[in-house]
């Protein structure tokens, strides 16, 4: 009898937790979203960050060779030719400057990630300051070669920024910002 008591107890406070559970709002999901952009671009600094230490002190010729071997590309076609072209010219000191800068921006990234993920203020304000003094460098980059890819990113850029800015702007300071969703 006294273990049905508990259990009748207990209900009670369980169905009070679920209808306190929303589903998230859409801000919220563009919030996932941002966290998820942030992830993946620490992956992939971090893949050719390893990748430049990895080419540290190898032979680049000989490497170009196993490449275009490998992967059964015709040697003669512009832009492998254009390519490794880029490779062979590349020093053992600018690949440990490619490799550090890479690993350095992948860790601010991923702090912001995470930062934004747990849903903390100060990452929004972290995310808003580097997100704006890397554009300078990145017009810079548009206005010596365009390509899709940096366009992307420089609108993707963009659009997060002015999400932040219009978050911050919406809340006052010492707002605590939602939780975020439990998985699951």
């Amino acid at each position: 009898m006294e273990a049905r008591k508990s259990s009748l107890a207990a209900k009670p406070a369980f169905r009070n937790v679920l209808a306190e559970m929303k589903p998230p709002r859409p801000k919220d999901r563009l919030l996932t979203l941002i966290v998820v952009f942030k992830y993946f671009k620490g992956v992939m600094l971090i893949a050719v960050a390893l990748g430049a230490h990895h080419l540290m002190g190898r032979d680049m010729s000989a490497f170009c060779e196993h490449l275009v071997d490998t992967f059964r590309v015709d040697p003669d076609n512009r832009y492998i030719h254009l390519l490794l072209e880029k490779m062979q010219i590349l020093s053992a000191k600018r690949l440990h400057e490619l490799s550090l800068g890479s690993f350095f921006y992948a860790a601010i990234v991923l702090t912001e990630g995470t930062g934004l993920a747990l849903r903390k203020r100060w990452a929004e304000y972290f995310t808003i300051i580097i997100t704006s003094s890397f554009l300078p460098l990145e017009i810079f980059e548009i206005a010596h070669r365009v390509t899709g890819v940096k366009i992307v990113v420089m609108i993707l850029n963009l659009l997060i920024l002015g999400y932040l800015v219009a978050r911050v702007s919406r809340k006052p300071a010492g707002t605590p910002l939602p939780e975020p969703e439990a998985a699951g």
